[in-house]
């Protein structure tokens, strides 16, 4: 190592030991760190994720219907926005300090308080869980406030997310004096005001850029979160099934789909998003780069968890000779849903439409045919498995012949 590194490496540290001594930072712009990945705080953040997306699991696992199945995903999607739109924030102005922690940690609390009650937001849980929601906005309002204050070139391009957080948490509070429907008609509102935010933003020329290899981590963080729904699917299934021949050659079907989940986002359909962004860098694009990676996640978000609702159910009644068409319904729009999410995410920002087509996208009516055949529980989640364990090998095949072209998530 040469004398002008180690001086390098000696300054670095020099600075980093005086930015943790300092408790109150002003927000920065974090991009200009090459190197950044998610941070412990985030990490622990996420936790509460997991919660509430189990909450969601057990609402749609009692009630297997096209009502049921609707208040899930409303309730998926606002968990995840409410996940999305911190993740945006601290992307670009996390400073770790004393200010930027209460603040996590706050809307944390938050996040706790709404899954606790996801699964009753019909009901007089309804209110807590609003509530949560605007903790949440009021969280990221204080802190793009902060960032107002302290950074006035990025004023044109975080206006946008400081109205849309601010007017849809409004809607969010003034819903509590609201009966339903109409207090669910708010919450849609204040969601859809929000959600404009990102897409509003990447429109000023001035906005401040997203950092290309802290968004897919943190994207592919959650997507790991939601595919361990369909690991602890499988050992509540198993449990459930009494380990029963039939549960048990189940639950071996069923965690080589979620296996197969996994390998075919992180090293196909994820891998080749993230090489687009970082092949843009920080760059605003016309082409709508940065929304569609954003917005695309949520119906992998609805779909990932939908998939561990049906496989604990089939499991649990593996030995049966029948699954119920709910969760058929349930496991199969899940499996497809996911599978069309990721054709769109690699065909789209890939540019190679035709690969796309051919994986994920055959997999789509391979597993609605699989569905709408009357099979047991055992046979079903098997072929599901067969075809997406044959979607990898396709996807490895394209890679290795360069008709896909990925980076490492």
């Amino acid at each position: 190592m040469s004398a002008e590194q180690n001086t390098e490496d000696r300054a670095r540290l020099e600075r980093e030991d005086r930015e943790e001594r300092e408790l109150v930072r002003p927000p920065d712009d974090v991009n200009q760190e090459s190197n950044r990945s998610a941070t412990r705080l985030e990490l622990f953040f996420d936790l509460a994720f997991v919660l509430f997306v189990a909450g969601c699991a057990d609402m749609l696992a009692k009630h297997e219907t096209v009502s049921g199945g609707l208040r899930f995903a409303a309730v998926v999607a606002v968990g995840w926005w409410a996940w999305a739109s911190t993740t945006l924030y601290a992307n670009r102005f996390d400073t770790d300090d004393a200010i930027f922690r209460l603040l996590t940690l706050t809307g944390m609390a938050g996040v706790i308080v709404m899954a606790s009650t996801a699964g009753e937001v019909t009901g007089p849980a309804g209110t807590w869980f609003a509530l949560g929601y605007v903790v949440l906005r009021i969280v990221l309002t204080v802190g793009y406030l902060r960032v107002w204050r302290t950074l006035p070139d990025t004023r044109a391009g975080i206006r946008p997310y400081l109205i849309g957080h601010a007017v849809g948490g409004a809607f969010w509070l003034v819903s509590l004096a609201v009966p339903a429907p109409g207090r669910y008609v708010l919450w849609a509102a204040g969601v859809l005001v929000d959600l404009l935010g990102p897409t509003l933003s990447a429109r000023k020329p001035d906005a401040p850029p997203l950092h290309m290899e802290h968004l897919p981590e943190r994207f592919g963080l959650f997507v790991i979160l939601l595919l361990g729904e369909s690991v602890a699917a499988t050992v509540h299934g198993l449990h459930d099934g009494k380990w029963t021949a039939g549960a048990t050659t189940t639950a071996g079907a069923a965690f080589l789909v979620a296996a197969a989940l996994w390998w075919s986002y992180f090293d196909l359909s994820g891998g080749a998003a993230k090489r687009r962004l970082v092949q843009e860098g920080g760059k605003r694009t016309h082409q709508g780069v940065h929304d569609l990676y954003v917005y695309a996640h949520l119906p992998v978000a609805v779909s990932l968890a939908a998939v561990a609702v049906g496989l604990e159910a089939a499991i649990e009644h593996g030995s049966e000779e029948h699954l119920s068409a709910g969760t058929r319904g349930v496991l199969g729009l899940g499996l497809t849903g996911y599978l069309l999410s990721a054709a769109v995410i690699q065909g789209v920002l890939s540019r190679r439409y035709r690969a796309a087509l051919i994986w994920p996208g055959l997999g789509i009516p391979a597993v609605a045919l699989i569905m709408v055949l009357d099979l047991a529980p055992r046979v079903l989640v098997g072929l599901c498995a067969a075809v997406l364990i044959a979607g990898v090998a396709t996807g490895i095949r394209q890679h290795r012949h360069g008709e896909i072209k990925v980076a490492k998530v």
